[in-house]
């Protein structure tokens, strides 16, 4: 890898210690001897061990700049529900702009400094980002969005993250900026997206539930909601947000802990929680572990660019979801997702298993690979993002946001942690694993997911009574301390 190579040149890894880093990160360090010899120290032991350790730690090093990303997601993801309530939802993601900015110029100018600091640093704060914005954005889309679009808007979340991992894996190239002189621009770039998205928040208008419900500028969020719609007559979304505003003022203040304890609103994060959860451990990121070695044994002389293939159908596929989820459903997509990511899966393993014995296995895994990509950006990929904002009204929407992208943020975490593990104890037969996971989230899926295309939020929380088998009307959604669990008096 190119960092991991600038990383020997900048701490002064000699050779023959490069050679034992790319040993011990191909093939592990089963072929790097873990101990010296107790009966001969030789010189060649000690050097053995020197070049062990020194290949330990640029492991270290590159294992830190991979994983900082995902702690900085996971840490931030909590905060961006709170500070959408503290600044609104726009001003929110300008500053949530500026920690992109910055990890984007630590990144950039890393080539000038010691660049593993610079590099973990700069992914860390990126991570904060990313973590604070997977809440705010499907907040604010989702309180912006009129019904009749909602789950529409919503997927142009997914769409607009899925082109940026294509673009990342053309630009990445060896031949354009994924090499040793300019690596350091290609991260540099992060910076862009961030930068745009802060000039055209200027003329984007806030949020009129946050102005209505938690600000109180009915004429404030009227004019929002004109300029949102067009012109049109907004007397029937300001009717609703009136009535949500009513019913929150009504209730006593709900922490996070209460989204959990109290029965009104147990149900809805349960089945987001759950929902978050099939996305990550769906083994999205396990086909994209073993992309390149099955296009290679498959006989393709330059797999990266089929794995470019297989980020265009990722996002072929999530542009399609955009038109077929106001059509189909969200609960109809999720599931034809996540059964035909079922069955990609049982060949997936099949083609594993069988990839020695018939030569051309290696064409059903490749083909596996590609109807995965497609059937998880149908549903799983893009659903759970903005669902989550539909389950919930305007009072315990932010911290449910924030819980479900922590939720996920760990989730990420945990699979990129565990899953070479995995791959390595179950061999081909993981995809089956995979497999009975995904099988489980389908059944709870198809038990306890309800439908909300075209939904009021009255109507969707009807529909969780319907499915818990509670004949009790829930409380209605309600402002809350987001962090905490106590009440002024």
């Amino acid at each position: 890898m190119v960092i991991i190579s600038h990383y020997r040149h900048v701490l002064g890894v000699p050779l023959d210690d490069r050679k034992a880093i790319n040993n011990y990160a191909i093939n592990s360090t089963k072929e790097l001897p873990t101990v010296p010899s107790l009966r001969t120290p030789t010189p060649t032991s000690s050097a053995e061990e020197e070049a062990m350790a020194s290949a330990s730690h640029i492991i270290m090093l590159w294992s830190l700049s991979v994983s900082s990303f995902a702690v900085g997601g996971m840490f931030a993801s909590f905060f961006g529900g709170w500070l959408g309530d503290r600044l609104g939802r726009i001003k929110a993601m300008l500053v949530a702009n500026i920690f992109s900015i910055v990890g984007a110029l630590l990144m950039g100018f890393s080539k000038l400094g010691p660049s593993h600091i610079l590099i973990i640093s700069g992914r860390g704060i990126s991570g904060l980002y990313c973590g604070l914005i997977s809440g705010l954005v499907p907040m604010y889309i989702g309180e912006v969005a009129p019904t009749t679009l909602r789950g529409a808007i919503g997927t142009l979340h997914q769409l607009a993250i899925v082109t940026g991992i294509l673009i990342s894996q053309i630009v990445g190239l060896d031949f354009i900026l994924g090499n040793q002189k300019l690596w350091h621009i290609l991260l540099g770039l992060s910076a862009v997206p961030a930068v745009l998205q802060s000039l055209m928040l200027f003329f984007c208008p806030e949020s009129p539930r946050y102005l209505y419900i938690k600000l109180d500028e009915e004429v404030k969020a009227s004019k929002s909601l004109k300029r949102l719609r067009g012109g049109a007559d907004v007397t029937k979304d300001i009717t609703e947000m009136r009535k949500e505003k009513e019913e929150a003022s009504s209730e006593q203040k709900v922490s996070i802990l209460q989204l959990f304890t109290n029965s009104s609103y147990r149900q809805p994060i349960l089945v987001a929680l759950m929902l978050h959860l099939a996305q990550q451990f769906s083994g999205i990121n396990g086909i994209f572990y073993y992309s390149t070695s099955i296009f290679q044994t498959a006989g393709i002389s330059q797999p990266v660019y089929a794995t470019i293939g297989v980020g265009v159908v990722n996002t072929v596929f999530t542009v399609v979801s955009v038109f077929l989820v106001e059509k189909a459903g969200r609960r109809s997509l999720f599931l034809i997702g996540m059964s035909g990511m079922f069955l990609c899966a049982i060949f997936m393993s099949v083609g594993l298993m069988l990839l020695n014995k018939l030569a051309w296995m290696s064409y059903v895994s490749m083909t596996a690979i590609f109807l995965f990509v497609s059937f998880f950006e149908i549903g799983p990929g893009p659903i759970p993002w903005f669902i989550v904002a539909e389950f919930f009204s305007q009072g315990p929407r932010p911290a449910a946001l924030a819980i479900a992208a922590f939720s996920n943020w760990t989730c990420n975490f945990i699979v990129a942690l565990c899953f070479p593990y995995i791959a390595d104890f179950c061999g081909p037969y993981v995809f089956f694993l995979f497999a009975g996971v995904v099988l489980a989230f389908t059944l709870f899926t198809f038990f306890k997911v309800p439908e909300t295309k075209g939904k009021s939020f009255e109507e969707i929380a009807a529909e969780f009574r319907k499915k818990s088998g509670s004949a009790q009307a829930p409380k209605a959604a309600v402002e809350m301390e987001f962090l905490g669990a106590t009440e002024t008096a």
